[in-house]
């Protein structure tokens, strides 16, 4: 297994809670990037899609970190 393989652990459209996540993840030592991509549907701009990547051997861990917040503050 290729542990430089980077995944997608969290997307979302809110620059400010992709931040948030990447910022959880940071704190437990797990090396992030965050990705964007452009969904253009139509001829209108749309919304920016962005993802946290992590390397493959911490996407467990980043999972849990992620499950753990969300619950915290589910509506």
């Amino acid at each position: 297994m290729d542990t430089n393989t980077r995944v997608s652990v969290f997307e979302s459209d809110k620059p400010a809670e992709i931040q948030l996540i990447k910022s959880k993840l940071d704190d437990a030592q797990i090396a992030t990037d965050v990705e964007n991509n452009y969904l253009t549907f139509t001829t209108t701009p749309t919304a920016t899609s962005l993802k946290v990547m992590v390397n493959l051997k911490d996407e467990k861990k980043a999972f849990e970190i992620i499950d753990a917040y969300l619950q915290q503050n589910e509506n």
